[in-house]
């Protein structure tokens, strides 16, 4: 019997995104601006604290939002009626994530003449996200109280490449069975270079922080940081 034939091409594709990603990246640097790759589970509350980091921040820089999402509008709608600001809908046609083309197709939709920071709110889920370079200046990620302190234990990888981790829905700590300090070794474990800022999307607490955190690293970008 002859030999079943096996093609490695998850190598390649991920190598020829890896170039697209990295020219992305310098065209966006080139142009001053700043894009944040934000992933999460579903239900992490990704748009909500968007809308309260937004609002915080949208009369000292500019912002543009893409929200990805396999169908529907919804993200998109709430983020333009809840701040105002330039806000697309990307749909993926199914698939669980955004590439680096993908990523660049979703910019030829905004208008980034006088645009500091793009927001990409990702595809909802703790996998395929981290497998693909989107192009982005900084990956986030948001891990809510409700999933677990143990999630990095679970999906390293997806903490293993972002910069900055919010814990969300610290308000509801207290009737979970999280530990904030577990949580944040698991962290360090998988990632020691990452920071991590606990928040309540809904009572505000911590966006400051996180507003912050986005203002030093736009301007760490301009100044060729």
């Amino acid at each position: 019997m002859d030999e079943v034939r096996i093609i490695e091409i998850k190598k390649s594709i991920f190598e020829d995104n890896d170039k697209d990603a990295d020219a992305l990246r310098a065209e966006l640097r080139k142009k001053g601006v700043f894009l944040l790759n934000l992933m999460s589970s579903p239900g992490s509350g990704k748009t909500t604290t968007l809308i309260k980091t937004i609002n915080a921040l949208k009369n000292e820089i500019n912002i543009a939002v893409m929200e990805a999402d396999i169908d529907s509008d919804v993200d998109a709608v709430k983020i333009k009626d809840a701040t105002g600001v330039q806000s697309i809908q990307l749909h993926t046609g199914g698939m669980c994530h955004l590439d680096a083309e993908m990523t660049r197709q979703g910019l030829n939709g905004l208008d980034l003449s006088n645009t500091d920071l793009v927001i990409l709110e990702n595809v909802g889920n703790l996998v395929c996200p981290a497998e693909f370079d989107t192009g982005a200046s900084k990956n986030c990620m948001i891990l809510s109280v409700p999933e677990g302190h143990d999630k990095p234990l679970k999906y390293p990888l997806m903490f293993s490449i972002c910069d900055l981790v919010l814990i969300n829905k610290m308000d509801v700590a207290p009737y979970f069975d999280f530990d904030l300090m577990k949580c944040k070794e698991y962290i360090k474990m998988r990632n020691p270079n990452a920071v991590v800022i606990p928040i309540c999307a809904k009572t505000g607490d911590g966006i400051d922080k996180f507003a912050t955190w986005l203002k030093n690293n736009i301007t760490q970008q301009k100044e060729g940081k």
